[in-house]
């Protein structure tokens, strides 16, 4: 089965980057000249993906407003004879309708699990993927796509991973390898969540980006409902995976590109630089301004 839906789940406050996101919602600041989130769309839309469902919650309001289509701007600029903003403003619209985006409010426990399992209610019985709209990938191959190929070799499950420095462990979920297929892809049985160097079962980080089954939907709901019996703890994607890995075929992709966050302040302005660094016009006035 070709994925041809994903999920962003955008329903978080931001707390890491306050007050900077008060009332700017995350997602809308900029990396480079475009939005963080803008930046995670153009991946999917680029890797084939037709039907996009953007999980907010209160205050999002500017994510809906910066894909919605404005015809009145855009002529206001044409007859001014702005014709390249012109152009601007409406690709970020027809963004809107290659990836057909809808959006949903977010409703349940806290914890990253319930935005997949509200999505998923809408979207059918299938694969989907699922990025966060705080993560920045610079790739010849989106992230996306790589994951896309990857469930399309296994027909199961998929993470995406990265290499890691193994002294930094401890700020991610690192994967128990048991087989390497090749090309990077790897049969995984379990996360280990932020393991100290020396616990570490592997050299490689769970990143931004999944491709979801069935068989998690279906986990995440049971640890939904338990939820609503007794209201303790919170529903997490990642404890959904681990306990249907147990049972199940999951794998993980090493993604070959570059991957910035920018969920907290240092990686957000590092994202900002590099993106900076590499513009045609603004990185040679940025390399002056060091250099002085």
């Amino acid at each position: 089965m070709t994925i041809r839906k994903a999920v962003i789940p955008a329903a978080g406050i931001g707390s890491r980057l306050l007050p900077l996101t008060k009332a700017i919602p995350k997602e809308m600041l900029p990396v480079g000249d475009k939005p963080v989130i803008e930046h995670t769309v153009r991946e999917l839309v680029a890797s084939g993906i037709t039907d996009i469902t953007i999980v907010v919650s209160g205050g999002k309001s500017l994510i809906q407003d910066h894909f919605r289509p404005n015809a009145a701007l855009v002529a206001q600029l044409r007859a001014d004879g702005k014709t390249a903003y012109a152009d601007a403003v409406e690709e970020v619209g027809e963004l809107g309708r290659q990836g057909h985006i809808t959006y949903l409010d977010q409703h349940g426990p806290y914890g990253n699990g319930t935005p997949v399992l509200n999505a998923a209610r809408h979207l059918g019985d299938e694969p989907m993927l699922v990025l966060w709209p705080d993560d920045v990938f610079v790739a010849e191959v989106p992230r996306a796509q790589q994951l896309i190929d990857a469930y399309e070799k296994t027909d199961a499950a998929v993470l995406a991973l990265m290499p890691m420095d193994p002294s930094e462990s401890q700020r991610y979920g690192v994967p128990v390898v048991e087989e390497t297929v090749g090309e990077g892809l790897m049969r995984i049985s379990g996360l280990k969540e932020k393991p100290k160097p020396d616990d570490a079962p592997s050299a490689f980080a769970a990143i931004g980006g999944y491709v979801v089954t069935p068989g998690i939907i279906a986990e995440l709901r049971k640890q939904v409902d338990n939820w609503y019996t007794h209201r303790t703890g919170e529903v997490y994607l990642t404890d959904a995976i681990n306990i249907f890995a147990t049972e199940n075929p999951v794998y993980g992709q090493v993604i070959r590109g570059r991957w910035y966050d920018t969920g907290n302040p240092a990686d957000y302005l590092t994202a900002q630089f590099a993106s900076a660094l590499a513009h045609p016009e603004y990185g040679p006035v940025l390399r002056q301004l060091v250099a002085e």
